[in-house]
């Protein structure tokens, strides 16, 4: 046949006695499917058995599997191939598992691209919050030289406090503080349309196929966020399709069109109102955490980084704890609660906050010694030395109580004196006139005469 010759045409639709009088109850099915989760929608092989036992049908699974791959072809959506002006980016979650400290364990990571460029930025985090979210951006905007002039979000709760009527986006009072202070439009694609961000969407899976496989095994997350940097930085180099240029030279074009930076960066933490119970103690999602017991029953402000969680009172810190993202967790500074147990010694023994308190063995010392010598007195001015570290180190709070146990001095005066004397770098001079309270030891000569009057009861 001729290259102009045309082939045959069909002029009417082929007929299909037995499937054309339930072709209506499949489109019905496949449209309500539209509004289903993707898991729980029909497949071809279900169809065809509620047609077959709801309906009477009596033809094969064939025709009903062609019939539903022709539909699902001519539903199937067409994108416009987009083109990206320089200084805008996309930014978007993404999830992982890396060997942290020797564990393994599920890291969320927050990918930013420069689309024009396909420069990109990728720092982990332990859980995907709100703390997370902010300090990304700020580590992003330093690693970039620049803020970007707009960020396309999907519709995340952590920037997206509710969904209006008119698609109108109600933002998180913490994310309007971030672009209120670098100043940057937010964009935000379709509710279950990831398309919108195509570009983050492939650099996540990018990240996760090439920056952590093999599984990463690193000491602390610090670590792992060096070796991100590192590649991303290393990922400049490459040149991709359909360019001349490395992703490193288009880059330049980016920064040409960013923001500047402020001054300042953003303080990248979740600010909550709280109130400290009367173990002294605030919570934070899930976690107590210790406070000094003199603000026990008062207002505070928590500040959770990603991190740290610092507490503040009246505008002063009062408390500063490492982040802990275990469940039901319980942190404590055990110098928050030497005021109370100066008082109430008696506790001392089972106080939950001194268990695991790594002291160094002359405390221990110092404490039987206080404790054979003074009785209860004895823990009360041992807890007296241990709030020498309230103001002091604890390197030059050991080193005066090693030279207070060597000397004999048993008590707190004593080791306060020699501390001091350690600061201010001048010799101790310990006048037991001068100080009272230090038990007096009086070595004498041993006799013989001493010795017999001990084993016949007649004093020599």
């Amino acid at each position: 046949m001729s290259r102009g010759t045309p082939g045959y045409v069909r002029k009417r639709p082929p007929v299909r006695p037995k499937l054309d009088p339930f072709v209506g109850v499949i489109d019905t099915i496949l449209e309500e499917d539209k509004s289903r989760p993707k898991k729980q929608r029909h497949t071809s092989k279900r169809i065809f058995d509620r047609l077959r036992d709801e309906y009477g049908f009596t033809g094969g699974i064939t025709i009903v599997k062609d019939y539903i791959c022709g539909v699902r072809q001519r539903q199937q959506e067409v994108f416009v191939p987009l083109a990206h002006p320089p200084g805008h980016a996309q930014a978007d979650f993404g999830e992982a598992l890396a060997r942290i400290g020797g564990v393994e364990r599920k890291i969320h990571f927050l990918a930013i691209s420069l689309p024009h460029s396909d420069a990109c930025f990728v720092k982990a985090y332990p859980a995907e919050t709100t703390e997370a979210f902010c300090d990304g951006h700020v580590s992003a905007f330093a690693f970039f030289e620049g803020v970007p002039r707009s960020i396309l979000y999907d519709n995340t709760k952590i920037a997206v406090a509710r969904i209006l009527g008119d698609g109108r986006r109600e933002r998180t009072r913490v994310f309007s503080e971030l672009r209120s202070h670098y100043l940057f439009e937010d964009r935000f694609g379709r509710p279950g349309r990831g398309n919108d961000k195509g570009k983050v969407e492939g650099l996540v899976g990018y990240c996760r196929r090439n920056f952590l496989v093999p599984v990463p095994q690193v000491e602390s997350f610090a670590a792992l966020n060096r070796m991100l940097e590192a590649r991303c930085r290393d990922r400049q180099r490459e040149r991709l399709r359909g360019s001349t240029q490395t992703i490193a030279e288009r880059l330049e074009a980016d920064r040409a069109a960013l923001l500047p930076r402020p001054p300042d960066d953003y303080d990248a933490c979740d600010k909550r109102p709280g109130r400290a119970t009367s173990l002294s103690l605030i919570r934070y999602k899930g976690t107590d955490y210790s406070v000094p017991t003199a603000y026990a029953h008062r207002e505070v402000l928590i500040r959770g980084y990603v991190e740290t969680v610092v507490v503040s009172c009246a505008g002063e810190v009062i408390a500063r704890h490492p982040r802990s993202y275990e469940a039901e967790d319980f942190v404590y500074d055990p110098l928050h609660y030497l005021a109370l147990l100066e008082r109430k010694t008696n506790a001392l023994d089972q106080a939950a906050p001194l268990v695991g308190w790594d002291l160094p063995e002359a405390f221990g010392a110092l404490r039987r010694l206080l404790e054979a010598r003074m009785g209860v007195r004895g823990k009360r001015e041992y807890v007296q030395v241990l709030r020498l570290l309230e103001s002091f180190s604890l390197d030059d709070v050991a080193a005066a109580v090693d030279q207070a146990i060597e000397r004999g001095v048993i008590g707190f005066d004593a080791v306060k004196h020699l501390l001091l004397c350690r600061i201010e770098r001048r010799p101790p001079r310990l006048n037991l006139l001068a100080y009272p309270y230090l038990p007096r030891a009086e070595v004498k000569t041993t006799e013989a005469s001493a010795y017999w009057g001990l084993l016949t009861g007649v004093p020599s």
